[in-house]
Protein backbone atom coordinates (compact mmCIF):
# COMPACT_ATOMS: atom_id res chain seq x y z
CA UNK A 1 0.00 0.00 0.00
CA UNK A 2 1.16 3.51 -0.79
CA UNK A 3 2.16 6.05 1.84
CA UNK A 4 0.05 9.20 1.55
CA UNK A 5 1.82 12.57 1.28
CA UNK A 6 0.34 15.01 3.78
CA UNK A 7 2.57 18.09 3.41
CA UNK A 8 5.14 19.58 1.05
CA UNK A 9 8.24 20.90 2.84
CA UNK A 10 10.34 22.37 0.03
CA UNK A 11 11.56 21.81 -3.49
CA UNK A 12 14.86 19.94 -3.85
CA UNK A 13 17.82 20.58 -6.13
CA UNK A 14 18.41 18.32 -9.13
CA UNK A 15 17.23 17.57 -12.63
CA UNK A 16 14.19 15.55 -11.55
CA UNK A 17 12.79 18.56 -9.62
CA UNK A 18 11.89 16.42 -6.60
CA UNK A 19 10.02 17.71 -3.57
CA UNK A 20 10.68 17.00 0.10
CA UNK A 21 7.37 15.84 1.56
CA UNK A 22 5.99 14.53 4.84
CA UNK A 23 4.33 11.12 4.62
CA UNK A 24 1.39 9.77 6.59
CA UNK A 25 3.83 7.40 8.31
CA UNK A 26 5.65 10.36 9.90
CA UNK A 27 8.76 10.13 7.69
CA UNK A 28 10.19 12.68 5.29
CA UNK A 29 10.55 11.59 1.65
CA UNK A 30 12.27 12.98 -1.40
CA UNK A 31 9.46 12.52 -3.94
CA UNK A 32 9.98 12.20 -7.70
CA UNK A 33 6.87 12.78 -9.79
CA UNK A 34 5.68 10.93 -12.86
CA UNK A 35 5.86 14.11 -14.97
CA UNK A 36 9.43 14.96 -13.96
CA UNK A 37 11.62 16.48 -16.73
CA UNK A 38 13.92 13.43 -16.96
CA UNK A 39 11.62 10.52 -17.81
CA UNK A 40 8.66 8.62 -16.41
CA UNK A 41 10.77 5.48 -16.08
CA UNK A 42 13.22 7.05 -13.64
CA UNK A 43 10.62 6.31 -10.95
CA UNK A 44 10.72 2.60 -11.84
CA UNK A 45 14.52 2.72 -12.00
CA UNK A 46 14.76 4.28 -8.54
CA UNK A 47 12.58 1.68 -6.88
CA UNK A 48 14.08 -1.30 -8.69
CA UNK A 49 17.78 -0.39 -8.40
CA UNK A 50 17.56 0.89 -4.83
CA UNK A 51 15.86 -2.27 -3.62
CA UNK A 52 18.39 -4.44 -5.46
CA UNK A 53 21.16 -2.56 -3.64
CA UNK A 54 19.29 -3.02 -0.38
CA UNK A 55 18.98 -6.75 -1.08
CA UNK A 56 22.77 -7.15 -1.22
CA UNK A 57 23.29 -5.19 2.01
CA UNK A 58 24.28 -1.70 0.87
CA UNK A 59 23.42 1.59 2.59
CA UNK A 60 20.52 3.03 0.59
CA UNK A 61 17.41 4.89 1.74
CA UNK A 62 14.15 3.10 2.42
CA UNK A 63 11.84 3.48 -0.56
CA UNK A 64 8.06 3.73 -0.81
CA UNK A 65 5.32 4.37 -3.32
CA UNK A 66 3.91 7.77 -2.33
CA UNK A 67 0.37 8.84 -3.20
CA UNK A 68 0.01 12.59 -3.76
CA UNK A 69 -3.54 13.91 -4.00
CA UNK A 70 -4.96 16.49 -6.38
CA UNK A 71 -6.12 18.47 -3.36
CA UNK A 72 -2.62 18.72 -1.87
CA UNK A 73 -1.13 19.85 -5.18
CA UNK A 74 -3.89 22.41 -5.80
CA UNK A 75 -3.55 23.87 -2.31
CA UNK A 76 0.26 23.97 -2.11
CA UNK A 77 1.99 26.90 -3.85
CA UNK A 78 5.14 25.91 -5.71
CA UNK A 79 4.21 22.33 -6.56
CA UNK A 80 5.12 22.90 -10.20
CA UNK A 81 7.42 21.37 -12.79
CA UNK A 82 9.53 23.71 -14.90
CA UNK A 83 9.40 22.39 -18.46
CA UNK A 84 11.66 24.72 -20.40
CA UNK A 85 9.90 28.08 -20.36
CA UNK A 86 6.57 26.59 -19.35
CA UNK A 87 5.30 25.35 -16.01
CA UNK A 88 2.90 22.54 -15.21
CA UNK A 89 1.47 21.21 -11.99
CA UNK A 90 3.08 18.20 -10.38
CA UNK A 91 1.19 15.07 -11.31
CA UNK A 92 -1.23 13.55 -8.83
CA UNK A 93 -1.28 9.83 -8.12
CA UNK A 94 1.48 7.35 -7.32
CA UNK A 95 4.99 8.80 -7.12
CA UNK A 96 8.39 7.50 -5.99
CA UNK A 97 9.57 8.34 -2.48
CA UNK A 98 13.08 7.95 -1.07
CA UNK A 99 13.36 8.30 2.72
CA UNK A 100 15.15 11.55 3.49
CA UNK A 101 18.62 10.79 4.85
CA UNK A 102 19.62 12.24 8.21
CA UNK A 103 17.66 15.25 9.35
CA UNK A 104 17.01 18.91 8.69
CA UNK A 105 19.84 20.20 10.90
CA UNK A 106 22.56 22.05 8.89
CA UNK A 107 25.88 20.23 8.71
CA UNK A 108 24.48 16.80 9.57
CA UNK A 109 23.79 15.89 5.91
CA UNK A 110 26.14 16.99 3.11
CA UNK A 111 26.78 15.88 -0.47
CA UNK A 112 30.49 16.80 -0.48
CA UNK A 113 33.32 16.16 1.95
CA UNK A 114 36.91 17.43 1.86
CA UNK A 115 39.52 14.73 1.28
CA UNK A 116 40.48 14.33 4.92
CA UNK A 117 36.89 13.68 6.00
CA UNK A 118 36.08 11.59 2.93
CA UNK A 119 38.87 9.18 3.82
CA UNK A 120 37.36 8.74 7.29
CA UNK A 121 33.82 7.87 6.18
CA UNK A 122 32.61 4.98 8.34
CA UNK A 123 31.48 2.74 5.47
CA UNK A 124 33.90 3.82 2.74
CA UNK A 125 34.32 0.18 1.65
CA UNK A 126 30.70 0.18 0.44
CA UNK A 127 31.65 2.30 -2.57
CA UNK A 128 33.13 -0.89 -4.03
CA UNK A 129 29.86 -2.69 -3.39
CA UNK A 130 27.83 0.09 -4.98
CA UNK A 131 30.12 -0.07 -8.02
CA UNK A 132 28.95 -3.67 -8.42
CA UNK A 133 25.31 -2.54 -8.48
CA UNK A 134 25.99 0.35 -10.85
CA UNK A 135 27.80 -1.88 -13.32
CA UNK A 136 25.11 -4.56 -13.07
CA UNK A 137 22.26 -2.11 -13.64
CA UNK A 138 24.05 -0.07 -16.29
CA UNK A 139 23.99 3.25 -14.44
CA UNK A 140 24.70 5.86 -17.12
CA UNK A 141 25.21 8.67 -14.59
CA UNK A 142 27.95 9.32 -12.06
CA UNK A 143 27.49 7.65 -8.68
CA UNK A 144 25.78 9.93 -6.17
CA UNK A 145 26.05 9.72 -2.38
CA UNK A 146 25.13 11.83 0.61
CA UNK A 147 27.01 11.83 3.90
CA UNK A 148 25.33 12.09 7.28
CA UNK A 149 26.26 11.96 10.92
CA UNK A 150 24.46 12.20 14.22
CA UNK A 151 24.97 15.16 16.54
CA UNK A 152 28.35 14.95 18.33
CA UNK A 153 29.66 12.38 15.84
CA UNK A 154 32.81 13.35 13.96
CA UNK A 155 32.73 10.80 11.17
CA UNK A 156 30.12 10.66 8.43
CA UNK A 157 28.42 7.63 6.90
CA UNK A 158 27.61 7.40 3.19
CA UNK A 159 24.18 6.60 1.79
CA UNK A 160 23.83 5.93 -1.92
CA UNK A 161 21.06 7.92 -3.59
CA UNK A 162 19.73 8.79 -7.03
CA UNK A 163 19.41 5.58 -9.03
CA UNK A 164 17.23 7.17 -11.72
CA UNK A 165 19.76 6.71 -14.52
CA UNK A 166 20.27 3.00 -13.95
CA UNK A 167 19.18 1.03 -17.03
CA UNK A 168 20.18 4.12 -19.06
CA UNK A 169 17.31 6.24 -17.69
CA UNK A 170 14.25 5.95 -19.94
CA UNK A 171 15.96 3.78 -22.55
CA UNK A 172 16.09 0.56 -20.52
CA UNK A 173 19.27 -0.49 -22.27
CA UNK A 174 22.87 -1.15 -21.20
CA UNK A 175 25.42 0.87 -23.21
CA UNK A 176 28.31 -0.10 -20.95
CA UNK A 177 31.37 2.14 -20.67
CA UNK A 178 34.24 1.93 -18.13
CA UNK A 179 33.65 5.34 -16.53
CA UNK A 180 29.88 5.19 -16.26
CA UNK A 181 28.27 4.65 -12.89
CA UNK A 182 31.40 5.46 -10.89
CA UNK A 183 32.04 8.01 -8.16
CA UNK A 184 33.88 11.13 -9.27
CA UNK A 185 36.72 10.86 -6.73
CA UNK A 186 39.18 7.97 -6.71
CA UNK A 187 39.76 8.29 -2.98
CA UNK A 188 36.69 6.18 -2.23
CA UNK A 189 38.29 3.24 -4.08
CA UNK A 190 41.75 3.59 -2.54
CA UNK A 191 41.24 0.63 -0.22
CA UNK A 192 40.44 -1.87 -2.98
CA UNK A 193 43.12 -4.58 -3.04
CA UNK A 194 41.42 -7.29 -5.13
CA UNK A 195 38.20 -9.20 -5.57
CA UNK A 196 37.95 -9.64 -1.81
CA UNK A 197 37.21 -5.92 -1.56
CA UNK A 198 33.99 -6.48 -3.50
CA UNK A 199 32.75 -9.23 -1.18
CA UNK A 200 30.12 -9.97 -0.08
CA UNK A 201 28.16 -7.74 -2.47
CA UNK A 202 29.53 -9.25 -5.67
CA UNK A 203 28.78 -12.82 -4.60
CA UNK A 204 25.25 -11.83 -3.58
CA UNK A 205 24.60 -10.36 -7.01
CA UNK A 206 26.02 -13.37 -8.82
CA UNK A 207 23.96 -15.77 -6.71
CA UNK A 208 20.78 -13.73 -6.37
CA UNK A 209 17.73 -15.90 -6.88
CA UNK A 210 15.57 -14.95 -9.87
CA UNK A 211 12.55 -14.92 -7.55
CA UNK A 212 14.14 -12.08 -5.56
CA UNK A 213 14.56 -9.92 -8.64
CA UNK A 214 11.07 -10.70 -9.95
CA UNK A 215 9.53 -9.84 -6.58
CA UNK A 216 11.24 -6.43 -6.55
CA UNK A 217 10.11 -5.78 -10.13
CA UNK A 218 6.51 -6.68 -9.28
CA UNK A 219 6.47 -3.93 -6.63
CA UNK A 220 6.94 -1.27 -9.33
CA UNK A 221 3.61 0.33 -10.32
CA UNK A 222 3.00 -0.43 -14.02
CA UNK A 223 2.06 3.22 -14.63
CA UNK A 224 5.73 4.08 -14.06
CA UNK A 225 6.76 2.30 -17.26
CA UNK A 226 3.73 2.78 -19.48
CA UNK A 227 1.89 -0.35 -18.37
CA UNK A 228 3.62 -2.73 -20.82
CA UNK A 229 4.57 -5.74 -18.70
CA UNK A 230 6.66 -7.13 -21.56
CA UNK A 231 9.07 -4.23 -21.15
CA UNK A 232 9.56 -5.08 -17.49
CA UNK A 233 9.97 -8.76 -18.29
CA UNK A 234 12.71 -7.97 -20.81
CA UNK A 235 14.48 -5.75 -18.28
CA UNK A 236 14.46 -8.46 -15.60
CA UNK A 237 15.68 -11.07 -18.08
CA UNK A 238 18.55 -8.75 -19.00
CA UNK A 239 19.44 -8.32 -15.31
CA UNK A 240 19.49 -12.06 -14.81
CA UNK A 241 21.82 -12.50 -17.77
CA UNK A 242 24.13 -9.66 -16.68
CA UNK A 243 24.96 -11.18 -13.29
CA UNK A 244 27.78 -13.11 -14.95
CA UNK A 245 29.22 -9.97 -16.59
CA UNK A 246 29.75 -7.84 -13.51
CA UNK A 247 33.38 -8.91 -12.95
CA UNK A 248 34.22 -8.13 -16.57
CA UNK A 249 32.71 -4.64 -16.20
CA UNK A 250 34.66 -4.00 -12.98
CA UNK A 251 37.87 -5.03 -14.76
CA UNK A 252 37.14 -2.53 -17.55
CA UNK A 253 36.94 0.23 -14.95
CA UNK A 254 40.09 -1.06 -13.24
CA UNK A 255 42.03 -0.85 -16.50
CA UNK A 256 40.63 2.57 -17.47
CA UNK A 257 42.54 5.84 -17.58
CA UNK A 258 41.20 6.63 -14.08
CA UNK A 259 43.47 3.94 -12.52
CA UNK A 260 41.01 3.74 -9.63
CA UNK A 261 42.55 0.87 -7.64
CA UNK A 262 46.22 1.75 -6.99
CA UNK A 263 46.74 -0.94 -4.34
CA UNK A 264 45.32 -3.66 -6.56
CA UNK A 265 47.47 -2.57 -9.50
CA UNK A 266 50.60 -2.20 -7.41
CA UNK A 267 50.24 -5.62 -5.84
CA UNK A 268 49.80 -7.25 -9.26
CA UNK A 269 52.89 -5.51 -10.60
CA UNK A 270 55.01 -6.50 -7.59
CA UNK A 271 54.07 -10.15 -8.00
CA UNK A 272 54.72 -10.09 -11.73
CA UNK A 273 51.16 -10.88 -12.66
CA UNK A 274 50.51 -8.00 -15.05
CA UNK A 275 47.11 -8.09 -16.75
CA UNK A 276 44.67 -10.89 -15.93
CA UNK A 277 41.51 -12.54 -17.17
CA UNK A 278 38.28 -12.41 -15.21
CA UNK A 279 38.02 -15.32 -12.79
CA UNK A 280 41.71 -16.27 -13.05
CA UNK A 281 43.21 -13.94 -10.48
CA UNK A 282 44.80 -15.90 -7.66
CA UNK A 283 47.47 -14.58 -5.33
CA UNK A 284 48.61 -18.00 -4.18
CA UNK A 285 50.49 -19.57 -7.09
CA UNK A 286 52.89 -18.40 -9.73
CA UNK A 287 51.17 -20.53 -12.34
CA UNK A 288 47.85 -18.77 -11.77
CA UNK A 289 49.65 -15.48 -12.25
CA UNK A 290 50.90 -16.68 -15.63
CA UNK A 291 47.41 -17.77 -16.63
CA UNK A 292 46.15 -14.25 -15.91
CA UNK A 293 48.52 -12.52 -18.30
Amino acid sequence: MAVTAVQQIRRMRGGAQSHLMLGSDGHLYVVKFQNNPQHLRVLANELLATRLAEAVGLSVPATEVIEVSDWLIANTPGMQMQMGRAEERCAAGLQFGSRYVGGLMPGQVVDFLPEEQLGEVRNLEEFAGMLVIDKWTGNSNGRQAVFHRKPREKRYRATFVDQGYCFHAGEWSFPDAPLRGVYARNQVYAGVIGWESFSPWLERVERMEPETIWAIAEAVPPTWYGGDLRDMERLVEALLARRSRVRELVVQFRESSREPFPKWMRRGEEEGKGRFLVGEWDDNTEEEGRRGR
